[in-house]
């Protein structure tokens, strides 16, 4: 980082050093026993409640300074919201001696600085519901600057700081000056925590699965390598962790979930980090079909629980999560939204209309990553409302259950919302003899150039020998599913601190 320091941070450490002249301890050390926060304060203040806030202690980062000479109005911003403090000199230095106003109040603060206020509440004679400051006390020296942030009379931003380079950057500021940042990342949690809910209700049972793993399995993903010095072995880090849960099945557990970090070393954009959330659970003894009807109760509680609807505006677009949601066929869905049917062609009349509609394939990829492609530049960006894209090509589903009438296709599902996917579910393959057959098609794959073909997991295969029940699962994209419940447009928007380029210093 660089070590030029702006005239505004020559300042601030000029009054940093005056403190600690003067005997104030910029950071001291000590519990501040906090005892109530600004919006609760400003919804339950009242004539009638007065005496239950005759002793507030509050806490934090000074938003704005109004200077009266000797009266400071100051808003200070907590966990909760902003709120005022009317500071008078001579209640906060009632004797002879106004050095410590003089030294802190008068000429130490800074906007940024974090302070502890004791006092009681009342309403000033505009109305404003405020804290009667008796005693102050400096918490943290702010030494930088935080960007000017325009507000209103009640401190609420109205012209927020949007350089995404600095936002993402420098997510600590982003939190102090965009108010709507800490909403969106409120909401993340309340999110996670609604799923936790509706699956722990329903019996299922949250488990951790190893991130280094010596076959990255369970998803077509380019991995992160590393090494173990110890081992002296190649690592990767958890494309998913589908093979780990599905080994819990084989051992015993009817239900396990499991909200997994992963990382796959492909491209950044918009939907896409090198880092990522995605929820998975599998069920013993069910199918795709009751996941279907699972996944639609859990999308409207997850909508309810944030907006108290099953609506919820998506930039310009009301989508609904109300069930039951549309179900297509991803071969119906393409011929749906171009006219042609892909469903009998084989690899090279699939790369015949591919060319015929412009779309630009590798030479390396099969049938099933050919059908991929077509849906995804002619039909997947069409699905707005919530939509299941059901039997897929078995070619595309190395780990699904065949179908059981369709010959061809596999039992597997993916949720489609504002035209993106948002669940990837399957009937899953639980037969070994099968799933050796597909795992050495994807080997196959990977040897024409294929660096997202499957790798061979020959321990899977032997947890799959001791016999797995009739298993149904899914992966729900969580920072997608944010993005989504939180009208975010970017993934780096629900992600608090996302993959950037190194700084230039």
């Amino acid at each position: 980082m660089s070590t030029h320091l702006s005239e505004q941070e020559i300042v601030r450490r000029e009054k940093l050093a005056k403190l600690q002249a003067a005997g104030i301890d910029a950071y001291p050390a000590a519990l501040y026993p906090v005892s109530h926060y600004s919006t609760p304060i400003k919804e339950a203040y009242t004539e009638e409640t007065k005496d239950d806030f005759a002793a507030v202690c509050i806490a934090g980062r000074i938003m704005s300074i109004n200077d009266k000479g000797k009266v400071f109005f100051i808003k200070v911003q907590d966990s909760k919201g902003i709120i005022q403090l009317y500071v008078k000199r001579d209640e906060i230095c009632p004797g002879e001696d106004k050095s410590f106003w003089d030294n802190l109040i008068k000429h130490g603060l800074d906007l940024g600085d974090i302070i502890g206020a004791t006092g009681y509440v009342f309403i000033t004679k505009t109305g404003e519901t405020s804290i009667h400051t008796q005693t102050i006390t400096l918490l943290a020296k702010s030494l930088k600057p935080l960007p000017v942030v325009k507000r209103d009379e009640e401190g609420n931003a109205f012209d927020e700081v949007t350089d995404p380079e600095f936002r993402y950057r420098q997510r600590y500021v982003d939190l102090i000056i965009n108010p709507s940042v800490r909403d969106t990342f409120v909401k993340r949690t309340t999110l996670m925590n609604t799923i936790r809910t509706f699956l722990n209700n329903q019996g299922a049972l949250e488990v951790d699965t190893p991130v280094l793993q010596s076959i990255p399995g369970g998803a077509a993903a380019r991995p992160f390598i590393t090494h173990h010095n110890a081992l002296d072995i190649p690592l990767y880090l958890r494309i998913a962790n589908e093979l780990y849960l599905k080994r819990l099945i084989v051992g015993g557990f009817d239900w396990v979930y499991e909200f997994s970090r992963n990382f796959r070393n492909e491209g950044m954009d918009r939907t896409h980090n090198p880092e990522f959330t995605v929820l998975e659970w599998y069920t013993a003894y069910k199918d795709y079909f009751w996941m279907m009807e699972i996944t639609e109760q859990l999308f409207e509680q997850i909508a309810i629980a944030l907006h108290g609807t099953t609506e919820v505006l998506v930039g310009d677009k009301t989508i609904s999560f109300k069930a039951p949601f549309k179900r297509i066929s991803i071969l119906d869905a393409i011929k749906e939204n171009t006219g042609i049917d892909v469903s009998d062609k084989d690899e090279a009349g699939l790369r015949e209309v591919c060319k015929q509609l412009e779309i630009g394939v590798p030479l390396n990829i099969g049938k099933g990553k050919l059908i991929d492609e077509i849906f995804g530049a002619t039909s997947e960006h069409t699905y707005i409302q919530p939509t299941f894209i059901i039997d897929y090509p078995v070619e595309m589903s190395p780990l699904t259950k065949k179908h059981r009438s369709k010959e061809g296709l596999v039992e597997r599902f993916e949720l489609m919302v504002n035209g993106k996917e948002i669940a990837n579910a399957y009937s899953e393959l639980n037969d070994p003899i099968d799933q050796r057959q597909r795992f050495e098609d994807q080997a196959q794959l990977m040897e024409r150039g294929d660096d997202e073909a499957m790798f061979i997991d020959n321990d899977f295969l032997r947890s799959l020998e001791y016999g797995m029940p009739p298993t149904s699962g899914i992966g729900i994209g969580i920072d997608r599913l944010c993005m989504l419940m939180t009208n975010s447009p970017s993934i780096q928007d629900v992600l608090l601190f996302p993959q950037m380029r190194p700084e230039k210093l």
